[in-house]
């Protein structure tokens, strides 16, 4: 078997008394840097031409004096607050990972760090590579702004997703090859600098210092964001230059109508870096609907960054790909901490030290669950009602107790408008009922979940006893598996964690 290189080790942001971070992850990319273009799109042959390049920070250089630290401070979704100190070298993805540890939540490469600005309602997710510091110095002294930890399932579905999150009417390269690309050729169209792929398609537009909105037809290329000034004319007399990509970023508007008037609620910004506070310098855009402003807001991302976005991507896949005895131990919560593998086909039983064994055992025993549960499944459950059982629900990371129904709405998309993202909470109109709110198609859903009694026993359904769960964690793990009633199965739970 041929030998594979371990992901490399990399340093976290550290709370005050830790000690200093170690190596960090690739600098900077600066736009069209990486040469994809000539290579098809494979996954097994990308990661060995992106082979990360390791970057030692200044506090591994012994020649280069070490910056002065700063205290940044970091928010949960509760509103708590943590500090923590970090050096110049510190990327996004370390302090998350030092705040995984530090909260002993279940680690997966869908946390993110999120720059919020909470006076102008603007909001964005912070590349894994991005410096925390930096982005921190960019801030305005006294400005209501701050780093916020929280899940973001959106963040690399780009790459992921097996339909495309850009419709064919909104990329030139489709209406010019007049057929259909597949999703990855797509991909790969941006990535490479060689290519020239253009998203267009029309978005209202806040004319500066007033609150008038227009709509055009926009284009954005690799050398910028532009706007016709007559219908849909590409002549570059009727072109108007927008805003440069190098020099922005791009933010969601939380608060849109309220605050900006914004025709929709699916409003975006895009802000200069040299624009530190204030509404003025701000470039407010509005789609039309979710699906439109993600394609604009993915677009950027890709335009802006190239290849190391995909480098980032494949740095997180390889870190959830490491099996757990080779290279450092993964942060796994407190609970699968406190577990081991164990064989009780003997007499006895035994620790299961072997790894390809604790493998082959799992395996086995997900079969035989499967199809113990396959009759349990549809029929009423086989005990009768506790206390316990009754109220076992509370005790998981995707239920969330009396929260609204807004209030989920808000959540979920924070958390990103995946398919497959869910939660569980009580119902407010019906006191002894629960409520599945799934997110499918950028839409959220919401099902009732009803009690009902039979015979003495105690079960829950979502289609009127045809199908029976004993309780809420059947119910979930049981369309973790098979979609059944639902449009999807259930892939990602919204969960909050305390700083």
């Amino acid at each position: 078997m041929g030998s594979v290189s371990p992901p490399e080790t990399e340093g976290q942001g550290v709370e005050k008394g830790d000690l200093n971070p170690g190596e960090g992850t690739t600098s900077h990319m600066s736009q069209g840097a990486g040469k994809g273009g000539s290579h098809p799109w494979n996954r097994d042959h990308l990661p060995n031409e992106l082979g990360s390049r390791r970057v030692l920070s200044c506090w591994g250089a012994p020649d280069t004096p070490c910056p002065t630290s700063q205290v940044v401070k970091v928010f949960g979704e509760d509103g708590a607050c943590r500090s923590l100190e970090a050096s110049a070298a510190t990327t996004a993805r370390q302090l998350c990972e030092t705040l995984v540890r530090r909260t002993r939540a279940l680690h997966d490469h869908s946390w993110a760090l999120v720059e919020l600005h909470q006076h102008l309602a603007l909001e964005r997710c912070l590349e894994d590579h991005e410096s925390v510091v930096e982005v921190q110095s960019s801030w305005a002294p006294g400005a209501d702004s701050r780093f916020v930890f929280r899940k973001n399932f959106a963040k690399y579905e780009l790459f992921k997703s097996n339909a495309s999150l850009f419709p064919e009417v909104m990329v030139s390269s489709c209406l010019e090859a007049n057929k259909s690309m597949a999703h990855s050729e797509l991909i790969q169209n941006f990535l490479n600098s060689g290519s020239c792929p253009e998203v267009q398609g029309f978005l209202q537009l806040r004319e500066a210092g007033r609150k008038v909105w227009k709509r055009f037809h926009f284009s954005l290329r690799r050398s910028g964001l532009y706007y016709s000034t007559k219908g849909t004319s590409k002549d570059p007399r009727h072109l108007q230059y927008f805003a440069d990509l190098t020099e922005s970023n791009i933010y969601y508007v939380t608060q849109g109508k309220k605050l900006y008037g914004t025709p929709t609620e699916f409003g975006f910004c895009i802000k200069p870096h040299k624009v530190r506070s204030g509404v003025k310098g701000l470039k407010l855009l509005c789609s039309e609907d979710e699906q439109s402003r993600s394609c604009w807001m993915a677009a950027f991302r890709l335009f802006k960054y190239g290849m190391q976005l995909y480098r980032n991507y494949q740095q997180a896949q390889a870190r959830l790909s490491q099996p757990p005895w080779i290279g450092p131990t993964p942060l796994r919560s407190v609970s699968d901490n406190a577990l081991v593998a164990m064989d009780f086909s003997g007499c006895t039983g035994r620790v299961i030290e072997n790894p390809n064994e604790v493998l082959t055992a799992a395996l086995e025993e997900a079969q035989a669950w499967r199809k113990k549960t396959t009759h349990r499944y549809s029929l009423p459950a086989a005990c009768h009602s506790s206390p316990l059982s009754a109220a076992i629900h509370r005790t998981q990371p995707w239920f969330h107790g009396r929260i609204s129904r807004e209030d989920t709405q808000q959540l979920i998309g924070r958390q990103g408008l995946v398919d497959g993202v869910f939660l569980v909470r009580e119902s407010q109109r019906n006191p002894k009922g629960f409520v599945l709110s799934l997110c499918h198609l950028q839409r959220i859903k919401h099902y009732l979940i009803l009690p009902s009694e039979e015979e003495g026993r105690l079960y829950f359904t979502m289609d009127d006893g045809q199908t029976r769960f004993a309780d809420l964690i059947q119910l979930v793990e049981f369309h973790q598996i098979n979609r059944g009633i639902l449009p999807c199965k259930l892939r990602h739970y919204c969960t909050c964690v305390a700083l």
